[in-house]
């Protein structure tokens, strides 16, 4: 029964936010605590969702932060220059912004953190999507895509672990994956070029359109209206090349992992508000600006700790692990590699990476040992599913991403699934013609 269970609290999670019933906010709460009840775990499911809100609690505080941080430095006009700069270059061209984006999301990527590539590919590209009348859809769907492939990294988590799960050398792992990476990333600039000309289309834009200068004046809020003077008096240029210093200095930070994450973007939004908005009035006026867009994406990480957190503490997500392997038929053994890519998506969408790695992976790789596959070649098939997985409701910095270009999620997963999914089939098909992942065991 608990697999039954299980398998209805995701369909019926998944299926009430993609048809639009209810918002992912309220579906995270009510849908697990319905099911948690009818269960029969009603006793326990209050400490169980405290302990997964708990476990998020520090990733709520870094994306609040993060958010007022960076629509600070947005609203001071750090990134109008490099806009403006963008404009004379692309020409106003779509494709050529959409190109820009994923090429900037894929070279911020190299640091392995998603919610930094989200927060300044969205924070320098956002103003000119707007300024063109371009859909910030399109600008999550591209920086999603490039983070997906990237995520591959090392440093990106979950090729470490892989390797940590199967006590193998990292290296075994990702460097053969290196080719197949090169594939990916080639796929993601196409997506971007198809992206950017169904833009061009929408806008009836022809290719030698120009804008031959950016006037701040012509940026866009989120539904296409020019911002307002009240908005433009927010605008610091005298305070350029500080808050530039302020924000490579908060970069270096995370890089180096000085501080955690969330100190050190309180630090950072404390400082950036003292320097350009001292007056507390200002500073008020500031949070009432973006407090609907913060508390969003606050409010559905919290949301996402009690689904995270009953999904767990009722080893549901132990149940759906085990169904699943255990209907992998004997004949399918050979090309276990295979299945364990085809597995990774959507294990990794409904359920954690840490689940998946380090409670279903560990038996995919002592079944493929059976027919001559080794643990490398499993992990490897374990991280087609990426570009996927960042689409899942259980990945913090997706409501980040959303919440910064200020679209809905769920309309966010329908755009983007396709194009991720081909993303994820990509790498299988690199991987398999690259001999990177075997095609049958040598058993």
């Amino acid at each position: 029964m608990l697999i039954f269970w299980a398998y209805a609290m995701v369909i019926a999670f998944m299926g009430l936010i993609m048809s639009r019933r209810l918002s992912p906010l309220v579906a995270l709460i009510l849908v697990p605590t319905a099911v948690g009840v009818l269960a029969g775990f009603g006793n326990g499911l209050g400490e169980m969702m405290l302990q997964g809100v708990g476990k998020l609690a520090p990733t709520g505080v870094m994306l609040l932060f993060a958010i007022l941080y960076f629509a600070v430095m947005i609203d001071a006009g750090l990134f109008a220059p490099f806009v403006e700069r963008l404009v004379a270059l692309v020409h106003g061209d779509p494709v050529k912004v959409v190109m820009g984006s994923a090429a900037l999301a894929l070279l911020v990527s190299l640091d392995g953190d998603g919610s930094t590539t989200y927060m300044i590919t969205t924070a320098a590209m956002l103003p000119l999507y707007r300024a063109l009348g371009m859909r910030p859809i399109v600008l999550a769907c591209v920086t999603m895509l490039s983070s997906g492939v990237m995520n591959i990294l090392p440093w990106g988590g979950p090729t470490a672990r892989a390797a940590s799960a199967l006590a193998i050398d990292v290296g075994d792992v990702f460097v053969p994956m290196v080719p197949v990476m090169v594939a990916g990333v080639a796929w993601t600039m196409f997506a971007a070029y198809r992206l950017g000309l169904a833009e061009r289309r929408r806008l009836h834009v022809a290719p030698s359109a120009a804008l031959a200068t950016f006037d701040p004046s012509r940026l866009a809020g989120p539904d296409g209206v020019p911002e307002s003077t009240e908005a433009l008096e927010y605008r610091r240029p005298h305070r350029l090349w500080i808050n530039a210093a302020l924000t490579a200095t908060l970069l270096t930070a995370l890089i180096a992992a000085v501080l955690p994450l969330p100190v050190l973007f309180m630090l950072a939004y404390a400082i950036a508000v003292m320097i350009n908005y001292p007056a507390i009035d200002q500073q008020k006026a500031l949070l009432e600006r973006h407090a609907g867009n913060a508390l969003s994406v606050v409010g559905l990480i919290f949301a996402a700790g009690v689904f995270t957190g009953i999904l767990s503490g009722t080893r549901m997500v132990d149940a759906m692990a085990n169904s699943v392997v255990s209907l992998v038929p004997a004949s399918l053994g050979p090309y276990l590699a295979i299945v364990t890519g085809f597995l990774s998506i959507p294990f990794t969408f409904f359920i954690s990476n840490d689940a998946f790695y380090f409670g279903v992976l560990p038996i995919l790789a002592k079944a493929g040992e059976a027919y001559g596959l080794t643990a490398a070649e499993i992990a490897r098939a374990s991280l087609i599913g990426q570009p996927v997985h960042l689409l899942s409701p259980l990945v913090p910095s997706t409501f980040l991403l959303v919440g910064l270009c200020g679209v809905d999620f769920g309309e966010h997963q329908r755009f983007t699934l396709r194009w991720a999914l081909l993303s994820a089939l990509v790498l299988m098909i690199a991987g398999l013609l690259l001999l990177v992942i075997p095609v049958m065991g040598r058993a």
